[in-house]
Parts: structure tokens; sequence; C-alpha cells
């Protein structure tokens, strides 16, 4: 194991009492927020590493009011480079995931070796995120999708740009809690509602850049936390969630 990931470990096992805390009592739905997490070399290192928007790697995603934004369409490791590799591997470890089933209460987790929604997402100025009920099944894996984790990678982030992670209630109709997305800030939440529905007014040579995993379980998640129980992708606000309230 690498010295980082043992310093990592360290660090995480010092805050498992009271994250784990934060996010049993987080509003409006189980989540935590760990600031300054990962060593700073190594973060400067995924910001150098990641890719310029006219890289072949990235795929667009441009639905009007829904979401616009750029999204990895990663298909092997070897489409990965090397830092973001390796901390793509360790938060899909073993050790890793332990620590998140202490912290989040859910057992057995699964890492998602197909990168099906996951890597690196980039929202340039104008981009946005609708709020939504994310996906809860991997088809490949035949798995339910229970815990989103997100690494920002935004260095000197300016609030007035936007971009903030924004944790909306149940009914969706009020945002509860916003994020900003400043660099080595690790969230992690069970799949609810979240989004970043106002467009970025960044600078155009700005972006929100992240690293986003899912982690998955054999069993289906409670039944509080279902709304549709058949499989499904992500449910929209200004549409398929506008239709069920």
């Amino acid at each position: 194991m690498k010295k980082w990931q043992t310093e990592t470990l360290g660090r995480l096992d010092a805050l498992v009492a009271t994250t784990k805390k934060e996010f049993s009592c987080a509003d409006p739905f189980p989540h935590c927020v760990i600031d300054d997490l990962f060593d700073s070399v190594l973060i400067e290192e995924l910001v150098n590493e990641f890719p310029i928007v006219s890289d072949a790697i990235w795929e667009y995603s441009n639905q009007e009011q829904i979401q616009v934004k750029l999204r990895s369409n990663w298909v092997t490791d070897e489409d990965i480079s090397p830092a973001i590799r390796t901390m793509v591997h360790f938060l899909n470890s073993g050790v890793f995931m332990k620590r998140l089933s202490e912290i989040c209460g859910i057992e057995k987790l699964i890492s998602d070796p197909y990168y099906t929604g996951g890597g690196l997402n980039c929202t340039r100025k104008g981009g946005l995120l609708d709020v939504h009920v994310d996906g809860n099944w991997h088809h490949a894996m035949g798995v339910h999708r229970r815990l989103n984790a997100i690494l920002y990678l935004n260095k000197e982030w300016k609030s007035e740009w936007g971009g903030q992670l924004e944790l909306w209630n149940p009914e969706v109709t009020r945002c509860v809690k916003s994020i900003e997305p400043k660099a080595n800030r690790l969230i992690i939440f069970e799949t609810h509602d979240n989004t970043h529905p106002t467009p970025l007014a960044c600078p155009d040579d700005e972006a929100r850049k992240s690293l986003i995993l899912y982690y998955y379980t054999a069993l289906p998640r409670p039944e509080t936390q279902i709304v549709i129980s058949k499989p499904h992708r992500a449910l929209w606000r200004r549409l398929q969630l506008k239709e069920l309230s």
C-alpha cells in the first residue's frame, strides 16, 4: 500500500465516529462532507491530469434544462490516466469500502468495475444538472445502487460561479442544503435527490470538475428510500418527477 493510502486510511479512521454521527443525522437525507482527506500533493496531481475539454475521453450530455455537462466514457482501466486511476482503485478498494460501511451503516458494499455512470464529470459555463432522483439499478451486475461519492477537484472556486451541490427535500420542493464544490472535498450520500440546477456562471476558462463513484449492494434499498420500485435511470424534476408529484 502506498504511503498516501495508509495516511488517508489513518485520517479516515480518526473521523469515523464523528462522521458516522454526521451521516446518520444529516438533513434532508444521510450524507457527510469530509474536507482535506487526501494529501494536497495527490490532489494537485489529479487536477493536473484532469482531461481538457477537447479530449476524446469525454461524452457530451446536452438536454436543455435537464443536464448539460461532460462525462468520461471509460471502458477499461487503460482509459484512465495514472494518478486518477490510482485514486479510483483506492476508492473502490476493500479497505476504503470497509470504512464506508462503518460510516454509512450499509454492509457488503460492491464497487463498479464497469464505471457505469461514474467517472470524471466536467461542467462548463452555462452547464447544469436538474434536480433528480438517482438511478437505482446496475443492469450488468444486477445490484442496487446505494451510495454516491463525489471528490471535487476545483481549485479556488468562487461561490458566485454557482455549481453548488444542492440536497433537496423528499417532495423536491426546496433546497435544504447547498455544498460548495471545493477541491479535496469528499461528499458521500445515500442515493437520493441532488443537483446544481442553476446554470454555471464561471469564466469561460473555468469548469466544475469532479470524480464520481457509485456503490451497490445485492440487497435492495429500504422501502423509505424507494420512489419507483422497478429499475430506472435518473428521474428529472422537470420531467418524470414533475409528472409523479
